[in-house]
């Protein structure tokens, strides 16, 4: 029998076609990206990084004077008072800057929407126009105190005493609102839509006080615009409303500071885009009419103390002639933001890196012609890489790739430092070392038959790096019943039916579809199995498939992780329209039943145990407590290095058993002092309240309000009102117990 072979020239040939064919989808795939016909995520992701390794690495370092912020700190807060301040404050601290100081102009991130009532003249004014209105003694010491009552008419004699600039910001939703009024706007839209530019569009906005706007030189927004992942990298210079062009804090705050009265656009030069300019000062914009914020590192500006400012005791030299911005890094009044240099940035100065970075010139712009540039470089050196690359060696092809790349990576950072620009490469390099990586493991497609059997039964209920953990040793792990101990957690979005009725059902979809996945993510991160997702909520457990002897401080960790991770979050939620979500959560420890369970037409991998059940309670508890997170006695005991405050002792509908709850602070060592005093304070409070000691309990619980306004105190302030009209019966332990689920 004759057999016939191909020869190695034609088995050459077919590999080669193989695997440039792949490359070629490869690079379409890329090419439809960056031609914005879809957007991939991971792609958009690695630019981000990139972007933000850039701001990092080339960040001037040195703190920039000739920008302050007088910052509402937590010293103000404490010896001037909550926030906010009576008009009257605002007022002094506003004169004291340009009347004491002398400094340029005053740019406010914050707004004076609604009348300040604090001063008690409305209630004068009324019994003036009621019971007193005959009363002549009474109506003239009225009109004498006038002056020094009317807070709002004390601020804007103040605001008048300088170039003050007011802040407000825009609504961009379907139900707009139209509060306060609007200053004078920065230009007609129409001069920038002809040079290409298409600002955001506002529906409505939340201004400030006619009577304040009136005295003010002007006023401007300090709306942020995050990007996709909730970063702040870009700030709106410029955004419609009616038709009518209004300008940013920073800019309008830069604009009085020097004394300009015009800002103009200049047209796109070439890839040069289309610029704002404020008498020579030149800030490139992109088609959003948006402005790349010029970072510097951390530490660059001088923060001062608005309680320094009243007291005067900030030396003249340290703000005079200097562009102010009044904001707050204050954690409670939570203007904080994630940026490419920190995850906790006041966002008042993101306002003053910008000016910064104005005043020097480095705002950095995109060519107008970048998507171009983008499809030449992958058809170019991607269409060579994938011809070229079948036939190499692999130490030379890896050479190669990381040649090609790193000049790549070389041409785009020196475009940012040396021209100002920025050059998104991440679809360029990916093309470069995508196409290395498809050459290299080209006939791999089907991966060990361990790794799909285990994928095919836990994929969808574990993290790929378990699942890739699982796999070592298959044989070990089933879908059949089991029962052991775990720990097991309970989330839900508290106020969700108002929530969704607010919503269409699409874009309600749509919001639970991220929220969700944001979540999902920090627990399959923290090794724990997503159960099931119930309308809003969301069931996990630590434990299974894969043993873990620190499960129930790996879901405490978690639940406290989810909790934290909203600050992050709803800027993004809020950026895309959406309302800002709060979320309670329960995790309990128990012996629970694991495994496949179900019927004949649908089974799931999930736990039950009366443990389970009161998890559950737990979260649902975290309404009555106001507190984020709650969890069982066991799970308490599970965590050694953890630190809990004790809740309650409850009685849970369905339970005849009392049960203690928790709520976790943090890591031994990692709690504040504060927080620590004051759960010692609070466990005395509740010695003199199960002792029945109502007049002390209730005292220690006021002291406690005082210091910190938390729900929890409220909740046993009001059952010892209750007690005291009520006293318990003679065999009460303490115990409350909850009718309800």
């Amino acid at each position: 029998m004759i057999k016939f072979t191909l020869p190695a020239t034609s088995l050459r040939m077919r590999r080669f076609i193989g695997q440039f064919a792949l490359g070629v989808v490869f690079l379409l795939v890329l090419l439809g990206h960056v031609g914005g016909l879809y957007r991939l995520g991971f792609i958009q992701q690695l630019d981000a990084v990139i972007y933000d390794f850039k701001v990092g690495l080339f960040a001037p370092q040195g703190v920039d004077d000739r920008v302050v912020i007088v910052d509402i700190d937590e010293k103000s807060l404490k010896e001037v008072g909550r926030w906010p301040w009576p008009r009257e404050k605002m007022a002094a601290l506003t004169e004291s800057l340009f009347l004491q100081y002398g400094v340029a102009a005053v740019g406010y991130d914050i707004i004076f929407s609604e009348p300040d009532r604090s001063s008690g003249l409305p209630v004068l004014e009324d019994l003036a126009r009621g019971p007193l209105m005959n009363e002549s003694g009474f109506l003239g010491l009225l009109e004498r105190l006038r002056p020094e009552l009317d807070y709002d008419a004390r601020l804007a004699e103040a605001l008048a005493t300088g170039p003050s600039v007011l802040g407000y910001y825009f609504n961009f939703g379907s139900h707009p609102e139209v509060v306060g009024q609007l200053p004078a706007p920065l230009l007609a839209c129409d001069s920038l839509h002809g040079k290409g530019i298409e600002p955001l569009i506002a529906s409505g906005y939340n201004a400030n006080l006619p009577q304040l706007q009136a005295r003010a030189a002007t006023a401007a927004y300090f709306n942020m615009q995050a990007d996709f992942d909730g970063v702040a990298r870009r700030m709106p210079m410029a955004i419609n409303y009616q038709g009518q062009c209004y300008g940013s804090l920073a800019l309008m705050t830069l604009q009085q500071a020097m004394g300009a009265s015009v800002t103009t656009v200049n047209a796109a030069s070439g890839p040069v885009p289309a610029r704002l300019d404020i008498e020579g000062i030149q800030v490139p914009l992109d088609k959003r009419g948006m402005a790349l914020v010029p970072y510097r590192k951390p530490g660059a500006f001088a923060y001062v103390s608005a309680a320094d400012v009243l007291a005067g005791v900030v030396p003249a030299a340290d703000i005079e002639g200097r562009a102010v911005l009044i904001g707050s890094s204050a954690p409670g009044i939570m203007d904080l933001r994630v940026t490419p240099v920190s995850k906790i940035f006041p966002g008042v100065e993101i306002h003053a890196n910008l000016i910064s970075g104005m005043l020097d010139g480095v705002v950095k712009w995109e060519p107008t012609n970048v998507v171009r540039v983008e499809v030449l470089v992958i058809l170019a050196i991607g269409l060579a890489l994938a011809a070229a690359l079948p036939f190499l060696a692999p130490l030379l092809s890896a050479l190669v790739t990381l040649i090609l790349g790193g000049a790549l990576a070389g041409g785009v950072f020196y475009a940012w430092s040396a021209w100002n620009m920025h050059l998104p490469s991440a679809a360029m390099l990916m093309a470069v070392f995508g196409l290395f990586v498809i050459n290299m493991s080209y006939g791999f497609f089907v991966e060990a038959r361990s790794k799909a059997q285990i994928t095919k039964l836990f994929g969808q209920y574990v993290p790929p790096e378990l699942v890739d953990e699982m796999a070592k040793d298959p044989a070990r792990y089933s879908l059949r019943g089991e029962s052991k101990v775990m720990s097991v957690l309970f989330s839900d979005i508290v106020g969700f039916t108002s929530i969704s009725e607010g919503l269409e059902a699409a874009r309600l979809a749509e919001m639970l579809n991220v929220f969700l996945s944001h979540q999902t993510r920090l627990i399959q991160h923290n090794k724990g199995t997503i159960d099931k997702y119930i309308g809003d909520a969301i069931m996990a457990f630590w434990g299974a498939p894969m043993s873990d002897e620190q499960h129930a401080r790996d879901a405490v960790l978690t639940a406290m992780a989810m909790q934290a991770s909203l600050d992050e979050l709803n800027p993004v939620l809020v950026a895309r329209g959406w309302p800002e979500v709060r979320i309670g959560v329960g995790v309990n420890t128990g012996r629970m039943s694991v495994g496949n369970m179900g019927s004949e037409f649908r089974m799931a991998y999930t736990v039950m145990a009366d443990a389970v059940n009161l998890a559950s309670r737990l979260e649902a508890l975290t309404r009555q407590y106001g507190v984020g997170v709650l969890v069982g006695e066991a799970t308490r005991e599970s965590c050694p290095d953890l630190v809990f405050r004790f809740v309650d002792l409850v009685k849970v509908k369905g339970k005849d058993r009392a049960v203690a709850i928790y709520e976790p602070l943090g890591i031994q060592g990692q709690v504040g002092a504060a927080i620590l005093e004051e759960t010692a304070a609070f466990d005395a409070a509740l010695e003199d309240y199960r002792a029945r000691r109502w007049t002390e309990a209730e005292a220690k619980l006021v002291a406690l309000r005082g210091r910190h306004d938390l729900k929890l105190w409220d909740v046993y302030l009001a059952r010892i009102a209750h007690f005291r009209e009520v006293p318990p019966p003679d065999e009460w332990d303490g115990v409350f117990t909850y009718t309800s689920k």
